[in-house]
């Protein structure tokens, strides 16, 4: 079945962390899509200095979480920063918890959930420095390459990228889980 996944970025998202994941759900057959606040396109952050420029598909206000089958956050530092105060964002982010659709957060990325107030209760993983922020919030902190919980998948940084896709490819393949909310 062909699946169409959403990418929620702007800018200054990590590169390798939207370009890995979006080439393995695109080597399933499956159609992504970057959304974001802006239009146009949006500028990766590569490591240590700016990367490349990504078109955006949709703006975050034109796009309806009901066209899509599973949502993916890359990190970097800035770009969870930046979605985590955009309302348009959080709505679009909890009602794929609401659905019990996948998702799959890596290295800052969690960060926007705090704010979207779906972190509770569910075992998480992230990069170190935003462990205290999810705890705080109600997660479940573990220090292991992937964690899954009910569709839920995160991981510490680019290293854990062939375990992220992974495990974020076979929760799309599983489809709905029960809801998180």
């Amino acid at each position: 079945m062909k699946k169409k996944i959403a990418i929620l970025a702007t800018n200054g998202f990590e590169e390798i962390e939207l370009t890995s994941p979006k080439e393995a759900l695109e080597k399933e057959g499956w159609q992504t899509e970057i959304i974001s606040p802006e239009s146009g396109s949006i500028k990766a952050w590569a490591t240590t200095d700016w990367g490349k420029s990504y078109e955006v598909d949709k703006k975050i206000v034109d796009a309806n979480p009901s066209d899509y089958n599973a949502l993916l956050l890359p990190g970097g530092v800035i770009n969870p920063d930046s979605l985590r105060t955009n309302q348009h964002a959080l709505k679009f982010v909890k009602d794929f918890f609401e659905k019990g659709k996948p998702v799959a957060a890596i290295c800052h990325g969690p960060q926007t959930l705090i704010n979207a107030e779906v972190v509770k209760g569910r075992k998480m993983t992230s990069y170190p420095s935003i462990k205290e922020d999810l705890i705080n919030a109600g997660a479940e902190w573990h220090d292991k390459e992937v964690v899954v919980d009910k569709g839920l998948v995160t991981s510490r940084n680019p290293d854990d990228l062939p375990a992220f896709n992974k495990k974020m490819i076979e929760e799309i393949k599983e489809g709905k889980h029960e809801p998180a909310l």
